[in-house]
């Protein structure tokens, strides 16, 4: 799947191919945390990017039967699992993404790692890299992603720095192996703070759907929305109203969140893939 006439220097998809497949493996990002769905699992961007590129797809009508399967038969799977280290991600979900072959993969990993103290983002990046040779000999067309810039997000912004040394590997290795890149660092959309949920570490829906949307004109897909419009005004917010926030934040989100990493526990301990096979939309 992997040859000229399925991808271009880039590895993205030209005009003469088409995406029938996608897998998406991760962590709570790719999971789709902070965008909640109405049967209690998670959508997030990676769901969403799914549904357009199955957009892509000619409808039936358009199509002859040489043509191959109709809009319909775009199949689907996301591995990703909230919590999970990159070793993890690895072990778990590489191998089931290489057994399923899909024309796409998209593959997000190591911020849980990068955020542990005492992590080393060179070393880190060694360990993506083998993942992505490990990919790329497997399936067809292998995104990367890299790191958000942090500057704005309170329990994040003191690893800015390692942060950005993870993404700068990350599209070096992009580069090496021909994969496109889900470059969130630049996404500046996601700067403000409605693009995240009250947890303060995952996207809000909003969030996630621009994402989905950057994501979709990496791969040269027109999209029905800028991923970087501005967002609306709103009214500014008082010290007090941002010391009550914070409070209550760091109550129901942080002390947890802190307290699980005591306990070496996460948030991902007995969670499974949400759809762990290729299926239709």
């Amino acid at each position: 799947m992997a040859d000229d006439s399925r991808k271009n220097q880039r590895g993205v998809i030209d005009r003469k191919g088409v995406i029938g497949s996608y897998a998406a493996i991760g962590d709570s990002f790719t999971e789709g945390v902070g965008d909640p769905g109405p049967d209690g699992t998670h959508v997030g961007w990676a769901d969403r990017f799914a549904v357009l590129l199955a957009d892509q797809l000619p409808d039936p009508a358009e199509r002859t039967s040489a043509e191959g399967p109709a809009h319909a038969d775009f199949r689907y799977a996301n591995l990703a699992v909230r919590g999970r280290l990159l070793d993890q991600i690895v072990e778990e979900q590489v191998p089931r993404a290489k057994e399923l072959a899909p024309d796409l993969v998209s593959f997000c990993a190591g911020g849980n790692d990068i955020i542990r103290p005492g992590t080393d983002p060179d070393d880190v990046a060694e360990r993506f890299e083998r993942a992505v040779a490990e990919l790329t000999a497997s399936v067809g067309i292998v995104m990367v992603t890299t790191g958000f810039d942090t500057r704005g997000v309170p329990v994040l912004r003191h690893l800015r720095g390692k942060i950005a040394t993870y993404t700068a590997h990350v599209r070096a290795i992009a580069d090496r192996y021909g994969c496109p890149v889900l470059d969130l660092w630049s996404l500046r959309s996601v700067q403000d703070r409605r693009a995240w949920d009250d947890d303060r570490l995952h996207l809000s829906p909003e969030g996630h759907t621009r994402v989905a949307l950057r994501a979709a004109q990496v791969l040269g897909i027109e999209v029905p929305a800028d991923p970087d419009q501005p967002w609306p005004p709103q009214a500014q917010r008082g010290t007090l109203e941002v010391r009550r926030d914070d409070i209550h934040w760091a109550r129901e989100h942080l002390v947890p969140w802190i307290g699980r990493r005591l306990r070496g526990e996460s948030s991902g301990d007995h969670v499974e893939a949400k759809r762990p096979d290729l299926l239709p939309l």
